[in-house]
């Protein structure tokens, strides 16, 4: 299925209800660098055939609004309208709101700080909001991470592993989800530091010819969701919302337990490691890298799920998932007059249950494609992005706000 994604350091609501009511803890640690729409294209559908190139939605809304006279900047308010249209969540919109502020203004070190809110409304019946924020301070000694979200989303599981070998299973998802996270800077430009997650879920079954699919073992039940854990992070990039040089390493590690109330029991572990590289004023080679595993015992929810968080953008997020999933991307960007922009990207990845499935060729998922970009603020170079990618079994487009990775 196709979902919204936001976040600060790659495109993260990815799966929105799978993040907003599934409780995908991996969109909790980021709030606003970027808001993305999907929209898959497979052959033999009645809405687009092989071949066909996909539709172009209407240009969003934009705006940058200016201070006031009289009055000291602070900071950019930055809307965006994103249309969405789905085979799984039908047609509507994503409207994003976000204020990138610095927290004290004679505060020179710190980066900026964002807070915003995000929401899904579409035909299908789908319905959600989230509101956050980001904040740095104290001359980027600490950085804190707040996130609610509340809604509904109708979409399809095609099961562990690779799901179009498998049936689909149409489900309402409804739930709520509280998200924190404190870091304190230590050495070497590291922030370290503990996080929580709670989150309630209920999972029901739309209408549909069943057959024999294999139902959820939490369907029509009451699911709560806890878990403590933490992070760590070191960026040397001089402009989080656009890298021109330097590193970005993320580690997370989040326990799910019953003593602490939760139905499941597991572990989640992810690392990320982004590298840019400043070719000339005007043009740069960004990488990715990442890795997911998840052990215990998770609901189908709880394992790495691929496609969030612009892992990779050619593949439908939902679509495959599992214990265990890697992948690695690279991306070509060129800026150009008048705030336009150029991108070209490609990488491979996949998911595996384990054991000595994981190097499998067969589990391998390419994919690569290409996009352009429009500079929504000049202060903070955010872009506008829309992007057409191609994997080996799907196409996408994507609309969002801010660089994917």
């Amino acid at each position: 299925m196709n979902c919204p994604s936001i976040n600060v350091r790659s495109s993260r609501l990815a799966l929105l209800l799978l993040l907003l009511c599934g409780l995908h803890w991996a969109f909790a640690a980021k709030l606003v660098k970027a808001q993305e729409t999907k929209v898959n294209g497979r052959p033999n559908t009645p809405s687009q055939t092989a071949g066909e190139r996909p539709p172009h939605p209407e240009p969003p809304v934009l705006q940058e609004q200016p201070p006031k006279k009289g009055h000291r900047e602070r900071g950019s308010l930055v809307a965006a309208p994103l249309p969405i249209s789905s085979p799984a969540l039908g047609s509507g919109i994503v409207p994003v709101l976000a204020y990138i502020f610095p927290v004290s203004t004679t505060d020179k070190i710190s980066p900026p700080s964002v807070v915003g809110a995000v929401g899904l409304v579409t035909d299908n019946g789908s319905r959600a909001i989230a509101l956050g924020g980001e904040t740095y301070f104290k001359q980027n000694t600490y950085r804190t991470t707040a996130i609610y979200t509340r809604g509904n989303l109708n979409y399809n599981l095609y099961g562990l592993g690779s799901g179009d070998s498998q049936p689909k299973l149409p489900l309402k998802q409804t739930g709520q989800l509280v998200f924190g996270e404190f870091l304190r800077r230590t050495w070497w430009k590291v922030f370290l530091g503990p996080r929580f997650l709670w989150g309630s879920s209920l999972i029901t079954l739309r209408p549909n010819n069943l057959e024999a699919i294999p139902l959820p073992p939490d369907l029509g039940l009451n699911t709560n969701l806890t878990a403590v854990g933490f992070r760590l992070i070191r960026d040397t990039s001089p402009n989080r919302f656009y890298p021109t040089a330097g590193t970005f390493l993320d580690f997370t590690a989040d326990f799910f337990s019953q003593g602490l109330g939760s139905k499941y029991s597991f572990q989640s572990y992810k690392f990320n490691f982004n590298k840019y590289w400043g070719l000339t004023p005007n043009q740069i080679l960004a990488s990715g890298s990442f890795v997911c595993f998840t052990g215990g015992e998770p609901p189908f929810y709880g394992n790495c799920i691929y496609g969030t968080d612009s892992q990779l953008r050619w593949y439908t997020a939902g679509r495959y998932l599992d214990r265990y999933m890697f992948g690695t991307q690279l991306e070509y960007r060129l800026a150009l007059p008048k705030r336009f922009g150029l991108v070209g990207f490609g990488g491979l990845g996949g998911v595996v249950p384990g054991g000595n499935q994981l190097f499998r060729t067969k589990n391998f998922l390419p994919g690569g494609g290409g996009g352009v970009r429009f500079e929504l603020s000049k202060k903070y170079h955010v872009n506008l992005r829309i992007d057409f990618a191609q994997g080996k079994d799907s196409h996408t487009w994507s609309v969002g706000v801010g660089e994917a990775f």
